[in-house]
């Protein structure tokens, strides 16, 4: 052990770590999970303090030895060499010092070993800064980043998978249903094409959230002020950030809007838990169209990933659909979380923020899995009983809707009824019962024009 000191006294720090006595406080004072700030997080915010440092150099508020050596060490960090050095709990104090301090100790500890001389984690890494707009910036920097890294390639990954997969698909009619019962024909690609563009416009409400993701609170430091950062500070950060990145960092127009909220996580969530209850919707028609074998829908068979039953032999069970559909729960709960946690914004900072980053972080991982899975292990794959479908679209007693113009609602639906008494066609039936002609019925009749009416 060694012996360090912060305004409060000393602090004993086991030899190995590289922070200092406010990480160690904070070690023994947040128990609670085994929830750690993810890796994205941790380097979004040792990009800042990078950012912060080359900007702090540059108006010589640091002198060049120091700022050199937090950019170094920063850098470092950012490329996963300290990974073993950011052991906070997410639960933790609500603004987030307490992570922002393992980092600017971490930073503190390897500049002051490469120089052989003092880097203070206060008066150098975080000269310009407060927690209390590092840690807002570092949730919407982190979120962005990973949004553009995986969340919308996946998504967009996905609708192509589905639109390929309809365009396979196009020639088939199945029939179609609503409230899970019997409805008039639909093409298998007409259901496709739904989905797709339920994906496209879901990615669209994702990258309609990032104008406002984008625009950051550093330079507002404790309160949205300023007080303490030197001038222009934040838009330097901005756009050091935005060149380390690729993305386009601005500032917030109200780093007091910035601080005292959680909006801009939280419009974002509300777009990935949006994506969720899509991803739901997908997976439970593919659950349902692959029910059976033999007492189910049977309409597609979804590849066989793996045995189903630890009893029944030769059981296959739909488990991409069904692990995308425990995704979508839990991001739906996290953007519960998030919601609560945007209530807990008073005067000038919301509060419980590393709980925001967390929940924020964990959705937009998940999210982007469960759309890859879906796409190459459910949707790209599965076979379609083309047979099966032809068959049960002819015996449908619904079919009779198309006849209704010729004949009238009362007398289709008679018709409908004797069918589904009888287990007779609607085509025999409407010989029978009607004065339309062989010609006029298989007109009527025919699944695939029911399809498109319009040519839509």
């Amino acid at each position: 052990m060694r012996t360090e000191r912060d305004s409060m006294g000393t602090v004993e720090v086991p030899d190995h770590a590289l922070w200092g006595a406010q990480t160690q406080r904070a070690i023994g004072n947040f128990q609670f999970s085994n929830f750690r700030f993810p890796k994205p997080f941790i380097i979004a915010l040792a990009l800042i303090k990078r950012a912060a440092a080359e900007v702090n150099r540059t108006s010589g508020s640091i002198d060049a030895r120091r700022a050199d050596a937090i950019v170094v060490a920063a850098q470092k960090i950012a490329e996963g060499k300290y990974d073993d050095q950011f052991p906070l709990d997410i639960f933790q104090t609500g603004s987030g010092t307490s992570t922002n301090m393992n980092m600017n100790e971490v930073i503190a500890t390897i500049a002051s070993r490469a120089l052989n001389d003092k880097v203070h984690p206060n008066d150098h890494v975080n000269f310009g800064q407060s927690s209390n707009d590092v840690i807002p910036t570092t949730i919407q920097v982190s979120a962005t980043c990973e949004v553009h890294r995986r969340l919308l390639p996946a998504i967009d990954h996905l609708a192509a998978v589905i639109g390929e997969k309809a365009k396979q698909v196009g020639h088939v009619v199945k029939t179609g249903r609503t409230h899970l019962m019997d409805a008039v024909p639909v093409r298998l690609s007409q259901e496709l094409q739904g989905w797709e563009q339920q994906v496209r416009e879901t990615g669209q409400r994702v990258r309609g959230a990032l104008p406002r993701l984008t625009a950051l609170a550093i330079g507002g430091t404790a309160v949205g002020t300023g007080l303490n950062a030197p001038v222009e500070f934040g838009e330097r950060v901005a756009e050091r950030l935005s060149e380390m990145t690729g993305l386009g960092f601005t500032t917030s127009q109200s780093r007091f809007a910035r601080l005292g909220s959680q909006d801009a996580a939280l419009e974002l969530s509300a777009a990935l838990r949006s994506l969720a209850l899509v991803l739901t919707k997908i997976a439970n028609d593919l659950r349902w169209m692959n029910s059976g074998p033999a007492a189910g829908l049977a309409e597609i068979q979804l590849p066989a990933l793996q045995p189903g039953s630890s009893m029944m032999p030769g059981k296959v069970n739909p488990v991409i659909p069904e692990a995308v559909a425990m995704i979508a729960a839990q991001v739906i709960g996290c953007d519960a979380v998030i919601a609560t946690a945007a209530l807990s914004s008073n005067f000038e900072l919301n509060v419980m923020q590393p709980v925001v980053a967390w929940n924020l972080l964990l959705a937009i991982d998940l999210l982007g899995r469960a759309c890859g899975a879906l796409a190459d292990r459910a949707i790209h794959g599965f076979a379609v009983n083309e047979e099966h479908l032809r068959e049960m679209a002819g015996r449908n007693p619904v079919l009779v809707t198309a006849l209704a113009p010729q004949i009238g609602y009362e007398e289709a639906a008679r018709i409908a009824y004797q069918a589904m008494r009888t287990g007779r066609s609607i085509e025999s039936l409407a010989r029978e019962c009607t004065s339309l002609s062989e010609e006029q019925l298989r007109e009527l009749l025919d699944v695939r024009k029911m399809t498109e009416p319009g040519v839509r």
